[in-house]
């Protein structure tokens, strides 16, 4: 496809998750028709082997972090006048802010295009061995934030346990919460600390033994570079998990009340 067949707007192009050969052939086409191209860099993260093999398969591009792509006037005006990629790690409706930004475009009168891409979440969910179907609400891990602690992703986490329903953990890319620097992604040590503060605040707040769980005795599953060469899926109890040292980008699934299939499964991922 040559540049002048990829009329102006903003193509939201999917990449798919970790390693550029789960990119659409449709995506790539578009992507080098573009006349210009930007990759979003905060809500997710390429490996950097990725990023440079990123120019040889759709042309060059420059990285675009949250405050441009939050505040997209000048994204949304190059995008009136001609072709403009922003490149997406995974799927790229999968982000509360890009959907915000089909908003901006269609109050804006610019046209909006949307090329998905395979997503990490759908991937970690097929890897872990256990139904979709038995997925609860989706949670995010976010770092502290000073003296902030957020005690809701425990208790989303604990309400889908009762409610027999498994968790994926999308653990947090950004240490400072703003969006200006390159990703930091979280590691299961920090990861499963946190749940430990969490569930430690909930017991000061409320008094109560019975709302704070021992959380590093919770049954896990930790996906490191789902979508890689170095993908790895292992399974044991969250502190088993916390000493696993390797890998950049990690995501978690707590289950619960795992079927006899599940088990099998959970027990041939286990950690060694």
């Amino acid at each position: 496809m040559a540049s002048e067949e990829v009329p102006p707007g903003l193509w939201l192009i999917g990449i798919g998750p970790g390693d550029l050969g789960h990119m659409t052939e449709r995506a790539k086409s578009i992507a080098k028709g573009c006349s210009k191209r930007y990759l979003e860099g905060y809500t997710a993260v390429l490996p950097k082997d990725q990023e440079d093999r990123l120019e040889v398969e759709v042309g060059a591009w420059e990285r675009l972090m949250r405050p441009s792509v939050e505040d997209p006037e000048n994204l949304l005006e190059e995008a009136r006048e001609r072709s403009v990629a922003l490149l997406v790690v995974g799927d790229p409706m999968q982000a509360t802010t890009h959907i915000d930004l089909e908003a901006r475009c269609m109050e804006g009168d610019v046209s909006f295009e949307v090329v998905p891409g395979m997503s990490a979440t759908s991937l970690a969910v097929s890897l872990s061995g256990l139904q979709s179907y038995k997925f609860g609400r989706q949670v995010t891990l976010p770092y502290p934030y000073g003296e902030y602690l957020a005690t809701s992703p425990l208790e989303m986490i604990g309400s889908n346990r009762k409610n027999g329903l498994h968790t994926l953990v999308l653990l947090d890319l950004d240490p400072t919460g703003m969006g200006f620097d390159l990703p930091t992604p979280m590691n299961p040590q920090q990861a499963v600390s946190i749940l430990e503060r969490m569930s430690e605040r909930v017991r000061e707040e409320e008094s109560r033994e019975d709302i704070a769980p021992d959380v590093r005795g919770w049954d896990g599953i930790l996906l490191s570079d789902v979508g890689t060469s170095r993908q790895r899926v292992s399974s044991g109890t969250l502190g088993d998990l916390s000493v696993i040292e390797g890998g950049y980008v990690h995501t978690l699934i707590i289950p619960s009340n795992m079927s006899d299939n599940e088990k099998d499964a959970f027990h041939r991922r286990k950690a060694s």
